[in-house]
């Protein structure tokens, strides 16, 4: 297999599955707001997920459910505004694909238009396949999601990893071919065994994107806050922290903060 590496002025989601191809690996980061997407866009991260991740580390909210599809819309817009290189892929949120097609494809061309976003994304297999049929037929592109899918976190009852017993590894394996029969151009590995997600990347001419799915996936995703550190508190084993924003912001603010109070800023410099 080639390692080659092509350079790309604008990623597309043929531009992901050449890449599998080529064996060159697809990096890919959350963003919701323009500031932020155009430090990641920049540093040219292949995917952007606007992900309904922005429930938890944007809204403060316990779990990803609570976000809805006019939040989502509104950060993709944001997002979309700084994006030059990546592929901007947007969540389509809790209750808005999952149980009616017709609903579905009406949330994923709410995001298209409005957002102007490049593809969407929906979690599940066999359970959501006429909802990614219709999305898919209305010639939207879609990224599926398997293994720990955080909206149906109610019915697992745990953020522990997925699929270790043999019966539950069969059926993301056929939910994944699945998935590649429709017409999905990839699809999202979270917190699964990593040979597991060896024997699926192999089984499929799609790529994979590994969150906590070890190294066999043709690709990896974090969620922005947590690689740089602005989150503190959750520390799964998969998550590399890049830097640790949040004592490091603590810091400067503090320092901004006795600045203020000791009469120090601003000084005859730093006014007109």
């Amino acid at each position: 297999m080639s390692t080659a590496k092509k350079e790309y002025k604008r990623v597309t989601v043929k531009s992901l599955i050449e890449m599998k191809n080529n064996g060159e690996k697809i990096s890919m980061l959350t963003s919701y707001d323009y500031s932020m997407a155009k430090i990641v866009d920049a540093a040219n991260v292949d995917v952007i997920l606007v992900g309904d991740s922005a429930s938890n580390v944007m809204a403060g909210h316990e779990t990803t459910l609570p976000i809805t599809l006019d939040q989502m819309i509104y950060h993709a817009s944001s997002v979309i505004r700084a994006v030059k290189r990546a592929l901007v892929v947007v969540d389509i949120p809790f209750g808005s694909y999952q149980s009616d097609p017709k609903e579905a494809l009406r949330s994923a061309i709410r995001i298209m238009k409005e957002s102007r976003a490049h593809a969407v994304k929906v979690e599940g297999g066999e359970e959501i396949k006429e909802s990614v049929k219709r999305i898919l037929n209305a010639g939207i592109p879609v990224m599926g999601h398997l293994g720990l899918t955080p909206q149906a976190i109610y019915k697992f009852g745990t953020y522990t990893v997925r699929a270790r017993e043999e019966e539950e590894a069969d059926k993301l394996i056929a939910d994944a071919q699945l998935l590649e029969r429709l017409g999905c151009f990839a699809i999202v590995l979270e917190k699964i065994p990593a040979e597991l997600t060896k024997r699926v990347s192999e089984s499929l001419s799609i790529p994979t994107i590994g969150i906590g799915g070890g190294k066999h996936a043709d690709g990896q995703v974090l969620v922005i806050h947590d690689l740089l550190g602005m989150t503190h508190e959750f520390n799964p084993r998969f998550l590399r922290r890049y830097m640790n924003l949040y004592e490091d912001m603590g810091k400067a603010i503090s320092q901004y903060v006795d600045d203020v109070k000791s009469r120090d800023f601003p000084n005859d410099e730093e006014q007109y």
